[in-house]
């Protein structure tokens, strides 16, 4: 399934543990400054404030907020050139709760009850089933909405970038390297809304190249669902597969 499922397991646990202040400045690193971040801005103050104003509002807005829901576009762009693109509704709620509740172009589900993650396709007879644990490291922070770990020690370089066109004019492209993650994640990049600080976007790279984009529209924020949303019932017939 291109690692797909591993993916959005990864997503889904991440998207849910953030609380402390996620980002360094400026240009945070683990050893050492990389200076070519600021040929563009050749006054680091200026530069300094616009990260600091990042991580405030990003502190504020997401550190305090009881779930999300929201529709969202996935383009996967695998190592190999084919392309995927996705879209349908999400929901998420803390703690490590989501629903992702795929319509295009095939209807899918995949939800986590905040212990075991469910991934199922109704035009299927079988379903998967995973702990989160198995699935992903739930302390590696590389998506930010409800979540609760401290990024400036998850992530080896916080970075602002200047070759990556945001989605949106005006908003600001993030990149992160995480310190440990699973051994295929590479990188992410998170588009924000300098000034309502909401995201609009993350990427994941894999090493081996494959690209996972999400773009989220129609946010409502402090969505709190009921905790009926993230249980899978089985549909007559369809048999649950444990794996990990």
């Amino acid at each position: 399934m291109y690692n797909y499922f591993k993916l959005l397991a990864i997503l889904t646990v991440s998207l849910t543990n953030l609380q402390q202040s996620p980002f360094s400045v400026p240009a945070y690193t683990s050893n050492k400054v990389q200076p070519t971040l600021y040929f563009l801005l050749s006054d680091s103050g200026i530069f300094q404030d616009l990260l600091d104003n990042l991580i405030e509002g990003l502190q504020q807005k997401y550190s305090r907020m009881s779930g999300i829901a929201a529709s969202f576009t996935q383009l996967y762009q695998g190592a190999d050139g084919r392309t995927i693109r996705e879209s349908g509704q999400v929901i998420l709620k803390r703690p490590a709760k989501a629903r992702w509740e795929y319509t295009s172009p095939e209807r899918k589900l995949f939800i986590s009850d905040g212990k075991n993650i469910y991934f199922y396709v109704y035009s299927e007879t079988q379903a998967t089933k995973s702990s989160i644990k198995a699935s992903a490291d739930p302390q590696i922070p590389f998506l930010f909405l409800l979540g609760r770990s401290n990024l400036r020690k998850e992530f080896t370089r916080i970075e602002i970038l200047n070759d990556e066109r945001a989605i949106d004019a005006g908003n600001k492209v993030l990149r992160l390297v995480p310190r440990r993650a699973p051994e295929e994640f590479k990188k992410l990049l998170v588009e924000v809304n300098p000034s309502t600080f909401q995201v609009r976007r993350m990427v994941i790279f894999e090493r081996n190249g494959a690209r996972m984009e999400f773009l989220l529209s129609a946010i409502q924020e402090n969505y709190v669902a009921p905790d009926s949303q993230f249980r899978f019932v089985p549909p007559a017939g369809v048999v649950i597969k444990s794996q990990g």
